[in-house]
């Protein structure tokens, strides 16, 4: 069984991305996440260097066979709180991610979608992923429709059921 988590760098807890963003785990294992990490309920604690929580939250976010990592876009990017978490990890120092990574994003309008290609795909490899699907570009106001998933799991899907059965290359 593939260990899943999700990391949500949306500023509101609880919000539409951490909806995408799980939802995408439960299609591509058919099981829920085992760990769900919504920056928003850590806050200020992401700059707090001797916060003991932060971490241990890097620790099984790197050892994760699938990380979904997903954002709203603001200013064609990731969110600010997504970076402060993503800074934590360093393959150097064995905080790296080791599973498959995969950046999604959602967005209102079609302007944006190439950010999760151009700015959140890089930086996922940049810290370690051996692995990291093609971006998944989510209008906003389609986030909880399914069939705006359907083409990118079709593509995506055959590629990672096998790595996630047998074990992602390192």
């Amino acid at each position: 069984m593939a260990r899943v988590a999700v990391v949500v760098g949306n500023p509101k807890p609880a919000s539409r991305t951490r909806a995408a963003a799980e939802h995408l785990a439960r299609e591509l294992t058919g099981e829920a996440p085992e760990l769900v990490v919504d920056l928003a309920e850590l806050g200020g604690r992401l700059l707090d260097w001797s916060d003991a929580e932060v971490p241990a939250l890097v620790e099984q976010v790197a050892a994760a066979d699938l990380v979904v990592v997903a954002s709203p876009t603001y200013k064609a990017t990731y969110t600010g709180l997504l970076k402060l978490f993503l800074d934590r990890f360093a393959p150097a120092r064995g905080t790296g991610l080791t599973g498959v990574a995969v950046p999604l994003m959602l967005g209102g309008g079609p302007e944006h979608s190439l950010a999760p290609e151009l700015t959140l795909r890089p930086v996922l490899s940049e810290i370690g992923a051996p692995l990291t699907t093609a971006g998944l570009y989510v209008l906003d106001s389609h986030h909880d429709d399914p069939t705006a998933y359907e083409a990118w799991l079709g593509r995506v899907r055959p590629l990672l059921t096998p790595l996630l059965t047998t074990g992602v290359p390192a």
